[in-house]
């Protein structure tokens, strides 16, 4: 059984805002999969389907940001789901807008979402994808800054993304997360070298 679980704010005001880049990557997964994220469980939208022999769950949390860990929580308890099978996408301010990284656990970092999270389940040694949407300028706030919408250059940069994320997740699921790291994790340190 894996659960995957994309970070964000329910409600059409903050659908394409930078902080819903985790509600984002959920989404696509979905759309790809065929799958209606109706059902109400455990304080979230989710989905359930199979991925070869593994049993799928995509949720949604609707608690908001500040206190996915509670949806989380709850999630894990209805379904059995081990930490090691629990996959969190998220948004990064650490990372450039388009960049993927793939991580088998690790801190929360200033988020508030993965802090509620870790602080609920007792551990950080869960799986998760961050994605990218800083740098963020200097003169902004950052809580202003990750609720506003994606400038319409920004949304377009976003989605391959998106589609690398979505297959981030499929590889962990498919037992390839060392691979995932290897593929998606060096690309920053490549165009680095290119760079000089």
């Amino acid at each position: 059984m894996w659960l995957v679980v994309g970070l964000g704010n329910p409600g059409a005001e903050y659908r394409q805002t930078r902080h819903n880049a985790g509600f984002l990557v959920v989404q696509s997964l979905a759309r790809q999969w065929n799958l209606p994220l109706r059902t109400r469980a455990s304080r979230s939208r989710v989905a359930e389907t199979r991925r070869g022999r593994s049993q799928l769950i995509l949720a949604l949390p609707q608690t908001y940001m500040n206190l996915s860990g509670q949806a989380v929580q709850a999630l894990m308890a209805k379904y059995r789901v081990k930490p090691q099978n629990l996959i969190v996408v998220y948004d990064d301010l650490d990372l450039d807008l388009g960049q993927v990284r793939v991580r088998p656990s690790g801190s929360p970092g200033s988020h508030k979402g993965m802090k509620s999270i870790v602080a609920a389940i007792g551990t950080q040694d869960f799986p998760r994808v961050r994605v990218g949407i800083g740098p963020k300028p200097a003169a902004a706030e950052a809580a202003d800054y990750v609720l506003e919408e994606f400038p319409p250059e920004e949304w377009e940069r976003l989605q391959p993304a998106l589609a690398v994320a979505c297959r981030a997740v499929e590889m962990i699921i498919d037992g390839e997360l060392a691979r995932a790291m290897n593929m998606f994790n060096r690309r920053k340190k490549e165009a680095e070298v290119g760079s000089d």
